[in-house]
């Protein structure tokens, strides 16, 4: 579940152009989960409030969602009043028209024009209402509908698309009936990010006839359910090897650069990176690997070089 909302709200805020701090996502869930690990980091005020918004969505899949709600969401994606360098209208919908704008000035090219101001109080009255409401439409479908839907009102000046998939998760939530997460639609989204947007754009235009976006969501779907098996492959494995070492004497340093090995460490493991993550000495850094090493939890890697790095001896 970590791992996987992790993953979810570090790839809905990468769609949107946004990149998250990794470890700081992920303390912050933990934190949020009631649990505790090795390296647990700070988190900022902006990763917390995108974690509230996600952990809100799928943990509390059975409260209906209405305006407060939904400006809770927005307040807490933005903290500052502050989308990158400007100033937007938080906590309620926009006042303003809505383009989504390419091209030089002067030769801009409309992709999407929202409905105006005007009309968006109106609109989310009629979209929370047929949302909260029970129905014979299919939950998984009800939430492609959904997703669609939100994102053709647009009423927030920024935060659309994460909200929108927040939404989304919510309702994929409510077809299982579980607030546990061992997919993510988001960093599947995110792979087909240029189909999304292309099919978003062929459908809005076609006179409330959303098969075209229905098909691909669904698709899409299947795929983040198979890519899943691998995240489970993976957390499972981790399981079996700390189980198989529970006896293992093991010092913090040596558990936290493991625990970072079977979590996707970035690049080649070097006695300096684990000196400097663990802010140890270079020869203390030296004799945690070499003693894993006669554990038979690390090897050394074969490529050779002027450095020696080393990887998990484990099967």
């Amino acid at each position: 579940m970590l791992s996987t909302l992790t993953l979810d709200v570090l790839k809905s805020s990468e769609i949107e152009g946004e990149i998250l701090n990794y470890e700081q996502v992920r303390s912050s869930i933990a934190r949020k989960l009631g649990l505790d690990f090795a390296g647990m980091v700070y988190s900022d005020r902006y990763v917390d409030g995108v974690v509230e918004m996600m952990l809100d969505a799928t943990q509390n899949y059975l409260e209906p969602i209405n305006n407060e709600r939904l400006f809770g969401w927005h307040a807490a994606l933005f903290p500052t009043g502050r989308s990158g360098m400007y100033k937007i209208e938080t906590a309620h919908y926009r006042s303003g028209e809505m383009q989504i704008v390419s091209g030089p000035m002067g030769k801009e090219k409309v992709h999407f024009q929202a409905p105006p101001p005007s009309q968006v109080n109106f609109e989310m009255g009629r979209f929370l209402d047929w949302f909260n409401q029970e129905s014979d439409i299919d939950a998984v479908i009800k939430s492609a509908i959904a997703q669609f839907w939100f994102i053709i009102i647009h009423p927030f000046d920024d935060g659309n698309g994460r909200i929108a998939r927040a939404i989304s998760d919510l309702m994929l939530a409510r077809s299982e009936n579980s607030s546990q997460r061992f997919y993510s639609l988001s960093n599947q989204i995110l792979h087909e990010r240029k189909v999304y947007y292309q099919v978003l754009q062929n459908t809005q235009y076609k006179d409330g006839d959303i098969t075209e976006w229905l098909i691909w969501f669904l698709n899409c779907l299947n795929r983040a359910l198979e890519k899943t098996e691998e995240t489970i492959g993976i957390v499972l494995h981790k399981a079996e090897f700390w189980d198989k070492h529970k006896n293992t004497e093991l010092n913090s340093r040596q558990r936290l650069m493991l625990n970072k090995l079977f979590d996707g460490f970035e690049g080649k493991l070097k006695s300096s990176k684990w000196a400097k993550i663990t802010k140890c000495s270079p020869d203390t850094a030296l004799r945690d690997i070499k003693d894993l090493i006669n554990k038979g939890i690390l090897k050394q890697e074969k490529s050779g070089g002027r450095s020696t790095n080393y990887e998990l001896n484990v099967i």
